[in-house]
């Protein structure tokens, strides 16, 4: 297939009938072909927007001070660099070697673009890492070991793993966020009904709380793998989970975010209980 060329199937079927295990290799042949119809072709805006706008959330680094920002599945890196701007020492991880090359390039080609402009007094550095999400070699390879993010930023690393998954991937955030940290999630699809196969997967926003706030539990789920709503229940501090802090309708989002002009991505903010 020529590259940028559209293939004749779906990201459903490209991952229908593979076991996790083989997700990766399956995410790299896309990168490989340069079919991404995930990338966004820019930061978040709902990111950038929340930020600025809840500084009471967050304790933005200073002159003096530098905390660390995680993004998970990064892609090409937009966020990476927008948190960069904002001055954390930012960590775009993806588990397709390719997609880090092309992060690299990415980000030598925007510099000086006026979205990724320095907010406060500091900008903050930028690192790429090729890792598996679910294991731990990578945060020892960079010297930042589980617990030390100050902020985590998933926007399409949720919706891009089978209902299966999301227990360890909660388990794994709570690990990877600092005390005090934010763990920030632009929640999409938001209104994606459960009975239509990813990726990407239902992302409803009660599905969020259901798996954060037990990490590592199954939720009761339906037929087609999603969360059941009515069976969610609130998290407590005897579950280790994540509590939600803050959770609203993002001012600005991607086109992919909205139907019929009306924005449906949610934006949520978490921290440990």
């Amino acid at each position: 297939m020529a590259a940028g060329e559209q293939p004749a199937r779906t990201l459903t079927e490209h991952f229908g009938d593979q076991p996790f295990s083989n997700h990766p290799e399956r995410w790299n042949s896309l990168w490989q072909d340069e079919w991404t119809p995930w990338d966004r072709s820019g930061p978040s805006m709902a990111l950038s927007d929340l930020l600025e706008q809840h500084t009471e959330l967050f304790d933005l680094p200073g002159a003096t001070t530098r905390k660390t920002a995680l993004v998970p599945g990064c892609g090409r890196g937009h966020d990476v660099l927008l948190l960069a701007a904002f001055g954390f020492d930012a960590y775009g991880m993806d588990v397709s070697t390719l997609a880090i090359e092309r992060a690299r390039k990415n980000a030598d080609a925007v510099e000086g673009d006026p979205v990724y402009t320095q907010r406060g007094a500091r900008a903050g550095t930028v690192h790429w890492i090729t890792g598996d999400f679910f294991k731990g070699d990578w945060g020892r390879e960079i010297g930042i070991n589980a617990g030390r993010f100050d902020l985590i930023f998933d926007y399409t690393f949720y919706c891009a793993l089978p209902p299966p998954a999301k227990p360890a991937w909660a388990q794994r955030m709570v690990e990877l966020l600092a005390p005090g940290g934010k763990l920030v999630c632009l929640e999409f699809p938001a209104k994606k009904p459960s009975s239509e196969p990813g990726p990407p997967w239902a992302a409803p926003p009660y599905s969020y709380v259901a798996y954060l706030g037990r990490p590592g539990q199954e939720p009761v789920r339906d037929e087609h793998g999603g969360v059941v709503e009515s069976e969610v229940q609130e998290p407590r501090q005897t579950d280790g989970g994540l509590k939600r802090v803050l959770h609203t309708t993002p001012q600005r989002t991607h086109a992919a975010g909205t139907s019929d002009g009306e924005i449906v991505d949610r934006i949520s903010v978490w921290e440990h209980i």
